[in-house]
């Protein structure tokens, strides 16, 4: 994976422990993804959060 990948990754993992214990609403969840999406640009990453997403 590349670095920028990998931050992404780190960087939402950590915003979804955020959104899960209630201290995000979704709506900030989603405006914080989308910021990340254009900072870190990952190829993959998107495909991971349709996939974790789904299953909620």
């Amino acid at each position: 994976m590349k670095q920028n990948e990998i931050m992404y990754q780190v960087t939402m993992s950590l915003f979804r422990q955020m959104l899960k214990n209630g201290l995000l609403t979704k709506e900030e969840y989603a405006v914080i993804d989308t910021k990340m999406r254009e900072k870190y640009q990952p190829k993959f990453g998107t495909l991971f959060v349709d996939l974790s997403e789904n299953k909620r």
